[in-house]
């Protein structure tokens, strides 16, 4: 147990750890009553005279004055690090224990099983983080897309090759583990502290890499280039499951296929897995100078040293539909996402050091299935749909592109101000109207537009709208019950982002150590049966 003491205020010009002091003294406390005392977590404060907000940790030699403190401050709360508190189950195995993905969600299952004594296999459609790299790199270079490695799939998930954002909204104290192992393997130390952490693509493909061969040192396997291509359902469980054409006895199977397994959602639905169509968003991504963004932001302190480049998440509420700036990347890049021959697709990614010239973020529409229908695949098939016609507009690989402002205003000019496009393949001018159905660019408008009074120039002629944005979650759920494990067969078990329960690296993370215990919850370990 410990405390965490909230905003503690320290000045640009000040170390942070100067923090740990002045929460020592607002509790009157001595160095000598404590076993730790360290920053816990450290943000901007840009409202004002801007300023870090820090929080700061202590553990007391005397527990009981840790909860007397916590009852007496506002800003004190007790601490309690996430732990994994189990009664591994005596069911016998009938198969091996297979992991589908290895994104986040497939990583943390993966590697949480291997840690308790299991030896998972990992099935990964695309291939090992550097020839993945090789592909995508030939790829945005003008080479030829492969649909089964690329900016989507293969080791590390479509996460790889986007900031690297560590920011999760869920709150679950297994955050803190997550974040401790990505430092294990080579991730920033800074991560622990930074209220809004991110690796950047430079340093996570390491961390990935790193990541599994842990999972092998402890037994587990890890296979690439292997989809899911098939499986047996027999009497309410997974019989077998078939790999490049080989049908494999099946013990378990956590389902971690990530956000664009579109393919492997056709097949659950033809075998008859529940899937259930969700929300989801699409749009463009938006391309600021970073310095503009920094001036906006910081005003006067822009481009002091103390402070990191400068980011923004903006939300608008447009007759009960959602818009919203999501992924922002400082100093990044907007990228060629494509996962189908014939489609456009764009995200955002930035290195660690985030010195790109540009800053991105997608600006997005929330869409619903009463929107798309089409049953549970009507999602997938409108995603399908839009990134065709946003190839067909790009006139065949290059993406649509709009200025801002005359998107907003209707009109058609592409004069290039003083923000080149950072898209690979190049842009191709466009009436982005033509691409999405007024239900969504209507909206995207008047979010625009309130976007440029919360940042003046957020919309303005120098600012440009690369298309189409349609990954940033998945289009289905695939529920599952109490156990963790789907409706039909309960030695499925959805996890992560592509089954509808999570929304970035973090999340995925903890679902996929939440995944491998209720597989352990279950079963025994092959080797103590």
């Amino acid at each position: 147990m410990a405390i965490i003491i909230s905003q503690i205020k320290t000045t640009l010009d000040e170390p942070k750890d100067n923090a740990v002091a002045k929460a020592l003294s607002l509790l009157r406390l001595s160095r000598a009553e404590t076993a730790s005392a360290k920053l816990y977590k450290s943000s901007v404060d840009a409202r004002r005279d801007i300023c870090f907000v820090n929080s700061v940790y202590i553990a007391m030699k005397d527990p009981a004055k840790e909860r007397r403190l916590a009852e007496k401050h506002q800003n004190v709360r007790l601490y309690e690090p996430g732990a994994l508190s189990f009664t591994r189950g005596k069911e016998r195995l009938r198969g091996d224990v297979y992991v589908a993905g290895f994104g986040p969600a497939g990583m943390f299952c993966a590697l949480t099983l291997c840690e308790f004594g299991y030896r998972p296999v990992v099935l990964e459609r695309g291939a090992d983080m550097d020839s993945r790299i090789r592909a995508v790199e030939g790829f945005w270079a003008g080479g030829a897309l492969d649909p089964s490695t690329n900016v989507q799939f293969g080791e590390g998930g479509a996460g790889t090759f986007s900031d690297g954002k560590l920011t999760t909204r869920i709150g679950d104290p297994l955050c803190s583990r997550v974040l401790e192992r990505l430092v294990e393997f080579g991730a920033p130390e800074d991560i622990l502290t930074q209220a809004k952490p991110h690796i950047g693509t430079d340093k996570l493909r390491r961390v990935v890499k790193n990541l599994r061969s842990r999972v092998l040192e402890l037994g587990g396997e890890v296979r690439f280039l292997s989809p899911l291509e098939s499986l047996d359902l027999h009497s309410g469980r997974v019989d077998s499951i078939r790999v490049n054409g080989a049908d494999i006895p099946c013990g378990a199977l956590a389902l971690a296929v990530g956000h664009s397994a579109h393919d492997t959602f056709r097949m659950l639905h033809g075998k008859g897995v529940t899937l259930v169509p969700k929300p989801f968003s699409v749009g463009a991504r938006i391309e600021h100078l970073q310095a503009d963004i920094d001036r906006a932001l910081y005003g006067k302190y822009a481009g002091h040293p103390a402070l990191p480049p400068g980011e923004y998440q903006l939300s608008y509420h447009d007759n009960g539909r959602g818009v919203y700036t999501f992924c922002m990347c400082p100093g990044g890049y907007v990228v060629a996402s494509a996962s189908e021959p014939g489609t456009v697709v764009t995200n955002g990614m930035s290195y660690f050091d985030r010195a790109g010239k540009n800053a991105n973020s997608a600006v997005l529409v929330s869409v619903a299935p009463e929107d798309f229908g089409g049953g549970p695949l009507g999602g997938a098939e409108f995603i399908h749909r839009l990134e065709e016609k946003a190839y067909q507009l790009g006139r065949g690989g290059k993406a649509p592109a709009a200025l801002t402002r005359e998107f907003v205003s209707g009109g058609n000019s592409f004069t290039l101000g003083r923000v080149d496009p950072t898209y690979s393949l190049s842009v191709e001018p466009a009436d982005l109207n033509e691409l999405f159905p007024e239900y969504v660019s209507q909206p995207m408008k008047n979010g625009l537009r309130y976007f440029d009074r919360r940042i003046p120039g957020f919309s303005d002629s120098d600012s440009v709208l690369t298309a189409i944005e349609t990954r940033s979650s998945s289009p289905v759920r695939l529920p599952r019950n109490e156990a963790g494990s789907a409706e039909c067969a309960d030695n499925l078990f959805p996890c992560g982002e592509g089954c509808g329960y999570a929304g970035g690296i973090m999340s995925a993370a903890v679902d996929g150590i939440k995944t491998a215990v209720r597989i352990m919850e279950r079963f025994a370990p092959a080797q103590a049966e």
